[in-house]
């Protein structure tokens, strides 16, 4: 049942209460203007689980004001808490259930304001014949649009609730909603919810000329880049700039394999440009996922040494602000903002009709059939020839023949039925993780060897080193037990099955002229 009243528009809210007070026992309680804050993550996190967080300040109140947590569905509230401020972060909040709730949806994303609304509440209690309080209810006033009624069940009266809806919806003609006043909110600045996903949607049409078609997905990856810029120069948190390299990346990935769409020279000036790109931000990212793998790393030790490890975590803090010091300059310099408005005009200038490139005027399912084809044919011949004495080298080239084939499935995926590709992506991402796990363990391992050297110049506490010299120990382990589930992983990938449901979507059709 819902618990959210819309008024109609004839109905003053005067009204309503005066015609409400002939059908039940009302108290006034208070009547109050109020500044209500809607916070989510960037990425919509909170309402893609169901859950509004609101933060409400009556005008003019110095101390703290309740924020709220409610049940899109329902408007219930779920959790509250009274604030002086709203942190940035969910492990920041007092322990407790808002904690409990926030800090597991958010993870490492920030609370951020979306967007803010004015408007007028009163409080009112129904009471029974013994004077009792058995429903609260809050009449919300605003100027844009309709106003509404919102029920607080009371405990021990629960038929209170269930008896005012049908009263509500009856006698006095208002409208059960369901969906929160955020929505209307956001119209009104003309956005709308989950506006912002980091994942790839792109539909294309499977008859588009190739180059027009690449030139949408890029446009596409460019709109990230851009959205994802303040965020990364402000550093609000570390998944703007992890989403801001995935799109550079896919962007590199679109250059390097969508190929003979657009002339050779503006491919390899802008595949230049966003390699540089690439090395950039690297860094930074770098020091983003050693701060974010912290607590992992000390619940790896031993608790008596665990403390020790802490030098460690104000070493890496201090190096990540000046590296991400050093690539907000970047970001804002004429370079990076003078060629990716190049690139945006060069994405909108109209498609020749004669094409400039051998591949523009394929039809965009034949370019991806032939390039997914052909990278995965690559997978199964590097995979094939690794064995446990291959260098670790061999390892890394399959995992870049992975992504850029993984990335291929993503661009394109629209182009194919649904589930088989979901299904071909899902199992090419199990073989992606073992492959990642072992690059990512080598690389740690390299890395803070490297830190230990740096860290001896500062008067490290030598217990700090010998902590370190443990993890780097258990990274080694983990690292000897990737490479060892890579062979069995890899023969999942390539087990006959895959391997025809990949010919069944790619393959070009056989030839049918004989050699002479």
């Amino acid at each position: 049942m819902s618990l959210q009243f819309e008024l109609p528009l004839n109905l003053t809210v005067e009204k309503f209460i005066a015609e409400l007070s002939h059908e039940a026992g009302i108290q006034k309680v208070s009547r109050r203007p109020i500044c209500k804050t809607y916070y989510d993550s960037f990425d919509w996190r909170l309402y893609s689980s169901g859950i509004t967080c609101e933060f409400n300040q009556a005008k003019r109140a110095t101390g703290r004001s309740p924020l709220l947590l409610r049940s899109i569905k329902t408007g219930l509230v779920i959790a509250e808490s009274k604030l002086k401020k709203v942190p940035s972060f969910g492990n920041a909040f007092e322990p407790g259930i808002l904690r409990d709730t926030l800090e597991p949806l958010l993870e490492m994303r920030a609370l951020l304001p979306v967007c803010t609304l004015d408007y007028q509440t009163q409080q009112l209690n129904i009471i029974n014949k013994d004077q009792k309080i058995i429903l609260r209810l809050q009449v919300e006033e605003y100027g844009l649009f309709n106003n509404r009624v919102l029920l607080q069940p009371v405990k021990g009266y629960d038929k209170a609730a269930e008896h005012m809806a049908e009263l509500l919806t009856a006698k006095l003609v208002l409208t059960a909603v369901d969906e929160p006043v955020l929505q209307k909110v956001l119209q009104v600045h003309g956005r709308k919810p989950k506006d912002y996903s980091s994942k790839l949607n792109i539909n294309l049409d499977p008859e588009m000329r190739a180059d027009i078609a690449g030139k949408y997905i890029y446009t596409h990856l460019l709109k990230a880049i851009k959205v994802n810029e303040q965020g990364t120069i402000a550093d609000t948190d570390s998944e703007f700039l992890h989403d801001f390299r995935v799109a550079v990346r896919r962007t590199r990935a679109g250059l390097s394999q969508i190929k003979g769409i657009l002339p050779d020279h503006i491919n390899a000036y802008y595949a230049d440009f966003f390699s540089w790109l690439g090395q950039i931000t690297g860094s930074t990212r770098d020091l983003d996922v050693y701060l974010l793998n912290f607590e992992r790393y000390k619940s790896s030790l031993p608790d008596s040494i665990r403390e020790d490890l802490n030098p460690l975590f104000d070493f890496l803090q201090a190096k990540q602000h000046k590296a991400q010091k050093e690539l907000a300059k970047k970001l804002q310099s004429e370079k990076y903002l003078s060629t990716l408005s190049e690139w945006e005009q060069c994405l909108k200038e109209p498609s020749y009709k004669q094409a400039l490139a051998q591949n523009a005027t394929l039809t965009i399912k034949e370019l991806a059939d032939r390039r997914i084809w052909k990278i995965f044919s690559r997978v199964l011949q590097e995979g094939d020839v690794i064995t446990g004495a291959s260098p670790a080298e061999a390892l890394h080239d399959l995992r870049k023949s992975c992504k850029k084939l993984r990335y291929l499935m993503e661009f394109f995926q629209s182009l194919y039925p649904e589930q088989q590709i979901k299904h071909l992506i899902k199992n090419l991402k199990e073989l992606q993780e073992v492959l990642g796990d072992f690059q990512d363990y080598a690389v740690q391992e390299q890395t803070l060897k490297q830190f230990s050297d740096e860290m001896m110049a500062l008067n490290t506490p030598a217990n700090t080193f010998l902590a370190m010299g443990v993890l780097i120990q258990d990274l080694d382990a983990h690292r000897c037990r990737a490479r060892k589930d890579f062979s069995s992983r890899f023969e999942d990938f390539k087990q006959e099955e895959n391997r025809s449901a990949f010919k069944r979507l790619f393959a070009p059709p056989k030839s049918h002229h004989h050699q002479h």
